[in-house]
């Protein structure tokens, strides 16, 4: 662990999607945190620390007894809340004997969690992705598994432009890193905004919106402190008003990216791409799943990279470029939430950004 911790703990994680917590026992790391997850009869969800209370053997081994678990090296068994409900060969349970319990929260496919002081668990805290349950918008998702930290993955999404290079066969061209664009921010959150009009299409949204010609095409980011970033995306034909708000021509897509920190270098990266267009034929969920899976391999191979460059250069500082302004505020929101965990809230906001061309 470095001397400060790089994700804050009073935060919602995504865990699992909804459909991977079943009648089974899942193991997962969040925050640095061993957790199990299951499912009691009920259908309800549960996460307890992945460590029995007698000899820290993970409880993810054991077996579930009705909405029990029971560890599997000596079989005590302890309910939904982590307190131990029977002990081999006693009849008097130590009081004691209990693991933690962590909030949980089902919500918008996800499974979420809360790492930090349970007392500030608030389920209004966890981010707004009404388009994941609504019915006018279609698509699936993963989780991958990526060995870096996560705030490599928040910066290689709060700048596009890197999609021109890596990207490239697919949903990248050489006008998208011309292309000029903004960069706020607010109390938790950050927003890039770029526009590319009147220029050909790159070959995934020339395919997509079906049509020939110019388009133009909007990337608008939204970060949400301190792990998620949906991206509002698409094409329209060139001319055609969407610029001015009118996309009724076009094509449009949220992408939700949620790099959930393990580690201090790993993170299980969820995503998922929802379309407008087309949204009763699973032929085109399917296309798009596996060309977003194509990309995300892409990612995950610079990113990889780029954190054992890391490693092997541990005094090293990052060089910030303009188009740097929206990770940049990220981090920052990031780091202030980490502030107000250990130092209190008067340290938060006098942490400088110094960018050249981008005011701060």
């Amino acid at each position: 662990m470095s001397s400060r911790p790089t994700f804050p703990l009073n935060a919602w994680y995504v865990a699992a999607w909804d459909a991977e917590v079943g009648r089974s026992l899942l193991a997962r790391t969040i925050c640095g945190q061993q957790m199990v997850l299951y499912r009691k009869t009920d259908g309800s969800a549960v996460a307890l620390a992945d460590a029995c209370w007698h000899r820290l053997v993970p409880l993810s081994i054991g077996t579930l007894v009705g909405d029990e678990v029971r560890c599997g090296y000596h079989g005590l068994r302890f309910d939904g809340n982590g307190r131990c409900t029977h002990m081999p060969s006693q009849e008097t349970i130590n009081p004691s004997a209990c693991v933690r319990s962590y909030p949980i929260v089902e919500r918008h496919r996800f499974v979420w969690v809360w790492p930090g002081d349970p007392s500030l668990a608030d389920p209004t805290k966890v981010p707004d992705l009404e388009w994941m349950d609504d019915p006018a918008w279609a698509g699936d998702g993963r989780m991958v598994e990526v060995k870096a930290d996560y705030r490599l993955v928040l910066d290689n999404l709060m700048d596009l432009t890197h999609e021109t290079y890596v990207h490239g066969s697919s949903i990248g061209n050489e006008a998208l890193a011309e292309a000029p664009f903004d960069a706020v921010h607010g109390e938790t959150t950050a927003t890039v905004r770029r526009w590319v009009l009147d220029e050909d299409p790159p070959p995934f949204w020339g395919a997509q919106l079906g049509k020939p010609g110019k388009v133009d095409r909007w990337q608008i980011i939204h970060f949400k402190a301190p792990s998620t970033i949906v991206l509002d995306v698409g094409v329209a034909p060139a001319g055609s008003g969407a610029p001015e708000g009118d996309r009724s021509q076009g094509v449009g897509m949220w992408v939700v990216h949620i790099p959930t920190p393990s580690t201090e270098k790993t993170c299980l990266y969820f995503w998922c791409h929802l379309r407008n267009y087309r949204i009763h034929e699973q032929r085109i969920t399917r296309q798009i799943l596996d060309a977003g899976g194509g990309i995300l391999v892409e990612d995950e191979t610079v990113i990889e990279a780029q954190q054992r460059a890391l490693d092997a250069n541990p005094n090293r500082e990052f060089y910030n470029l303009n188009i740097d302004a929206g990770s940049l505020w990220a981090r920052r929101l990031i780091d202030q939430m980490v502030h107000e965990e250990l130092d209190g809230k008067q340290v938060a906001r006098s942490i400088p950004i110094k960018l050249a061309g981008v005011q701060a």
